[in-house]
C-alpha cells in the first residue's frame, strides 16, 4: 500500500518482533487530513504497539511508519512537534501539578493554547495545584487530553484513552473531543478496545487480530 499524498499517517506493511513473536504483522492503512482512525483490538492485539512505532518510539523490523510524508523514526523531533499524545501510562512526574505542567509544556510549544487549557481543567474538575501522583487514575487521564490538546496539534495520538475511567467520565471525555474536532478538523488516530464509545467519534475503523488488520472500513 503506497502513501497518499497529503496524508498524515501512514503506516506500511509495517511489522513488529519481539524475538522471534511478530506483535503486528504487515499492517497498511493511511489517515487523510481532518479524519478520525479507530484502531480497535484486544489487548495483546498489537495496538501499543503500532502506537509505539507511529510516535518513533520503537524501529520497526520491516515496513515503515510515515507522519506527514516523513519517517518518524528518523525525524521524530521535529515531527512530534506536530503531535498531540495520550499515551497508555503516563510519563507525568508525579510531583508536578498541573499548573506546573502547563508551565512546561507552554516552553516547549509555541502555539500553546492556555485558555482552552484552563476551560477543560474546569470542566473536568481536575485540581491544578495538586500533585500528579496524587490524582485519582480517571482524573490523571482526564489531565493528559487537555495537555495533549492545548499543544495545539495538527495530529492527536489516544493510546486507551479511556482507561481507567468511569462510564461518566468517558462520555465527558467523549464530548470534549468530538467538539474539539468540530472546532478544529484535528486529524485524530486513536487505538482502544472501547468500541461503543468510539462509535460515535470515529469515521473509519481497523480490527487488530493477533497483529493483523483483520478490518479497515467506514
Amino acid at each position: 500500500m503506497s502513501a497518499a499524498s497529503g496524508d498524515v499517517v501512514s503506516l506500511d506493511r509495517l511489522t513488529v518482533r519481539y524475538g522471534r513473536r511478530a506483535a503486528v504483522e504487515e499492517l497498511s492503512l493511511a489517515l487523510p487530513p481532518g479524519s478520525v482512525y479507530a484502531l480497535l483490538g484486544r489487548n495483546g492485539s498489537g495496538k501499543t504497539s503500532t502506537v509505539r512505532c507511529l510516535l518513533g518510539q520503537w524501529k520497526p523490523s520491516a515496513g515503515q511508519a510515515l507522519l506527514f510524508g516523513r519517517d518518524v523514526w528518523r525525524h521524530r523531533s521535529r515531527l512530534m512537534a506536530r503531535v498531540g499524545v495520550v499515551p497508555e501510562r503516563s510519563e507525568v512526574p508525579p510531583s508536578m501539578t498541573a499548573d506546573q505542567l502547563e508551565w512546561f509544556f507552554r516552553s516547549l510549544y509555541p502555539n500553546w493554547d492556555g485558555a482552552g487549557f484552563a476551560a477543560r481543567l474546569e470542566r473536568f474538575a481536575v485540581p491544578r495545584r495538586r500533585a500528579f501522583g496524587t490524582l485519582s487514575k480517571g482524573q490523571q487521564r482526564q489531565l493528559s487530553l487537555p495537555l495533549a490538546l492545548a499543544t495545539s496539534p495538527e495530529l492527536l495520538v489516544l493510546d486507551d484513552p479511556t482507561l481507567g475511567l468511569d462510564a461518566v467520565a468517558r462520555r465527558e471525555l467523549y464530548e470534549e473531543l468530538i467538539g474539539e474536532l468540530a472546532d478544529r478538523g484535528t486529524t485524530v488516530f486513536v487505538a482502544s478496545n472501547d468500541i461503543a464509545g468510539i462509535e460515535a467519534v470515529a469515521d473509519r475503523v481497523g480490527i487488530l487480530r493477533g497483529g493483523r488488520l483483520v478490518v479497515d472500513e467506514e
